[in-house]
């Protein structure tokens, strides 16, 4: 298997909350605030990983330990093989971090100037900055404002030039942290788009990626993890997820208008549950089935019956489906 690109064990981050006047010596464990739990977790090279949670849920802090920004109280972290604490220097060339709604950069100067700033504190090689520089530019639409100060940019625009920063190292761990948070539709596509690109491009680069939108995980990540108080509650392929939700196959099927003949249904070997609602439009069948092979003989006894099939479809379970049976609640409940 080789060395893990990110590996955690036991991992506890603990915040203590400013000492109030009012403060009491038997209020100690109400001043403590657990933000990760015994976080365990492997992320493999080549990997996108999404890691998916609520607010507050220890997100953020996991990726603050993981990129050397911050120590974690107990337990041990390492990115492509270095103990984040015992040798952060060595590392930080490696990695680079991109995090939504993050206003970095110098407003005095340009979007180029800044990328060019960076880079060189990085290392990269004037050679080929322009290069990369022009390239990620064009990618999120800001080859027109390259010229512009930071500081007349909207929010999106510096959201799109912190992009670019994160990428223009070439790192070979990049941690994106709700990397299209206030992008416009047309802008994170294309962001979605370059990642695959950059994954690519270089079969041991590693992605881990943070972020609220369901469809946008589902779409890049080859794992998730979801989190939540601090607690790791589930680790696989977004396909084995779903899977853990849907204990038998569900079909929804439409029927043509008429009088029910539908008795006889739950009587079916392998039929396990039915639900029926009649409209002017037709019949709509809700059928759970112990197995998948199981709607071969149904649909035999619905033609049979006299009844005409208008659609059939197999309903999938979705990541928010796994996320709301997990957690409790969607992302922006709470």
């Amino acid at each position: 298997m080789g060395t893990p690109a990110i590996l955690t064990e036991a991992l506890v981050r603990v915040y203590r909350r400013p000492r109030k006047r009012w403060f009491r010596p038997d209020r100690q464990a109400s001043r403590e605030f657990v933000a990760l739990d015994g976080v365990d977790l492997e992320v493999r090279p080549g990997e996108i990983f999404g890691l998916l949670g609520p607010n507050g849920a220890g997100k953020t802090t996991l990726i603050k330990i993981l990129t050397t920004l911050l120590a974690p109280t107990q337990g041990r972290a390492w990115v492509d093989g270095v103990d984040v604490v015992a040798d952060p220097y060595s590392l930080r060339p490696r990695i680079n971090m991109v995090s939504g709604g993050e206003s970095s950069g110098y407003g005095i100067l340009t979007v180029r100037e800044n990328l060019w700033l960076f880079s060189r504190i990085y290392g990269v090689a004037n050679a080929q900055i322009h290069t990369r520089m022009e390239r990620l530019l064009e990618v999120v639409g800001l080859a027109e404002k390259g010229n512009s100060r930071v500081s007349h940019l909207s929010t999106g625009q510096r959201q799109k030039m912190n992009f670019c920063r994160g990428f223009i190292t070439d790192p070979k761990i990049l941690f994106l942290d709700e990397p299209t948070l206030g992008l416009d539709v047309g802008s994170a596509r294309a962001i979605r788009h370059y990642l695959r690109e950059w994954m690519a491009e270089k079969p041991g680069r590693t992605l881990l990626l943070t972020t609220h939108y369901m469809a946008e995980a589902e779409e890049l990540c080859d794992r998730l993890a979801i989190i939540d108080q601090g607690k790791l509650l589930a680790c696989d392929t977004p396909s084995q997820l779903k899977r853990r939700v849907q204990t038998y196959p569900l079909f929804e099927l439409r029927l043509a208008p008429g009088r029910s003949r539908l008795q006889g249904l739950t009587d079916l070997a392998g039929v396990h549950q039915v639900t029926l609602q009649q409209s002017h439009e037709g019949i709509d069948l809700k059928v759970t089935l112990l197995q998948e092979s199981v709607i071969g003989d149904l649909v035999q006894h619905l033609i049979a019956a006299g009844q005409t099939i208008l659609t059939l479809n197999r309903v999938e379970p979705t990541l928010e489906d796994v996320f709301i049976e997990l957690v409790g609640h969607g992302l922006g409940d709470r």
